[in-house]
């Protein structure tokens, strides 16, 4: 590829191909953890120490000596929402003085509302037991309006990852249980945004980044059952995606015209790794306390590798960082459980590297939830949580078509306003 081409090919792909998994998630930066309603009651305190389906994504030794079957559906309704605003960013046209980007100086809502499914079945048979999870841990949907001041790094974003987890656990002793798994997952994703042509005069141009792939990681873990305490520890690896698709660029004019065109492209990118301690206790037959904490390996997310034609990469920047929470399980009657706790998550993005595709920042999220078993093999789960967002700057700044005599650099002053998310959960498990 000509050089000149292909420096402007790639930085038609620099911010559309960043899969910058645009973020009011409700863990950390783009992972969703709402893969257990009641997990969600307590703010996922107390997963990994804890048995059956219902902990499976966490610690795949939680179905270790279960005795027959148990099976686990269930769905969230996430409802974000926040403003991204502008300050005063800017453009910068080769030979034109610093001028406002224009546009609307306000997007409320990028975020899309969704839903997200999971379930899990497992079966133990003596003190050995096998199950699979299908949940959509990294899922989501922005949309942001095409006069918007953040058009140039993002426009419409949609990720879906599933993760197929099939897991075999082994009690060897009475207080210890261990278990493995395989974590199987498939990425979909198509992203866009605008591009700038060199005169103010002309409409925008727009780049779309599409692609998908299958890709493999693994977890592992133990609990300790002691009397009244249950200790719980496990690791979930990072999983290195690789996507195969498409970059489509339109609607440059002039000199940029020749870049019109749509290649094939790959990219690779890493989702972070988890090792996670959580602990049970109970207080009285009927109170129950939880803790967890997990460190998130989100340096595994620190570039972005393009292949041919572009063969570069992009710098992200993710720092690891944690998550921790407390919350408590109290049986009203044998059937009818009721729970809360809270969550504090510190985001992995960092300050003068958060753009408008990744509007993340520290979080606090406040839950409840209740059970009822209505009979000794079905059991109803219900959770609502609320998660509030601290204000952050919007600051990354970037460059059209960078190295050439076309380049146009961003001056991104912006900042996350207000906000906040709403997710209410409904599951139902059953025993068989």
């Amino acid at each position: 590829m000509h050089t000149k081409s292909g420096r402007i090919l790639l930085a038609g792909a620099a911010s559309a191909i960043a899969f910058a998994y645009a973020g009011t998630a409700q863990a950390q930066a783009f992972y969703l953890q709402e893969q257990s309603v009641r997990g969600q009651g307590r703010a996922f305190s107390g997963e990994a120490a804890d048995t059956g389906v219902d902990s499976l994504w966490w610690n795949p030794a939680s179905i270790a000596d279960m005795q027959g079957g148990e099976a686990a559906i269930r769905a969230s309704v996430i409802l974000p929402r926040g403003d991204v605003v502008d300050n005063n960013t800017l453009i910068v046209r080769p030979g034109q003085a610093p001028a406002s980007v224009g546009g609307q100086s306000v997007s409320r809502n990028p975020i899309n509302n969704g839903v997200l499914p999971s379930g899990a079945v497992a079966y133990g048979f003596g003190k050995v037991a096998v199950g699979l999870a299908v949940t959509a841990p990294y899922s989501f949907t922005t949309d942001y309006d095409e006069d918007s001041w953040a058009r140039y790094s993002a426009d419409k974003t949609k990720l879906r990852t599933f993760d197929i987890q099939p897991s075999i656990a082994f009690a060897p002793t009475d207080w210890l249980r261990v278990g493995v798994a395989a974590n199987i997952e498939h990425v979909d994703a198509a992203l866009g945004n605008y591009l700038p042509n060199l005169s103010p005069l002309l409409p925008d141009g727009h780049q779309n980044l599409k692609g998908k792939g299958w890709d493999i990681g693994w977890s592992a873990g133990l609990q300790i059952h002691e009397g009244p305490v249950t200790l719980g520890f496990a690791y979930k690896s990072a999983v290195k995606h690789k996507l195969d698709g498409s970059l489509t660029i339109e609607g440059l004019a002039g000199p940029l015209a020749a870049q019109n065109r749509t290649v094939d492209a790959t990219a690779e990118f890493s989702t972070p790794w988890q090792a996670i301690g959580s602990v049970r206790a109970k207080f009285s037959p009927q109170l129950t306390f939880n803790a967890q904490v997990v460190r998130m390996g989100w340096s595994e997310f620190d570039a972005i590798e393009l292949g041919a034609p572009l063969n570069t990469a992009i710098p992200e920047n993710y720092r690891n960082s944690w998550t921790w929470a407390m919350g408590l399980d109290y049986d009203v009657t044998p059937q009818w459980t009721v729970r809360t706790g809270f969550q504090r998550g510190i985001t992995p993005t960092r300050n003068g590297d958060r753009d408008a595709r990744v509007p993340d920042s520290n979080r606090w999220n406040f839950s409840a939830g209740t059970s009822y078993s209505m009979n000794s093999r079905f059991t109803l789960d219900a959770a609502a949580s609320y998660i509030t967002f601290k204000d952050a700057p919007i600051d990354r700044i970037t460059a059209a078509y960078p190295g050439t005599a076309a380049q146009t650099p961003i001056i991104t002053d912006g900042e996350l306003q207000d906000a906040s998310a709403l997710v209410f959960s409904l599951g139902a498990r059953m025993a068989f």
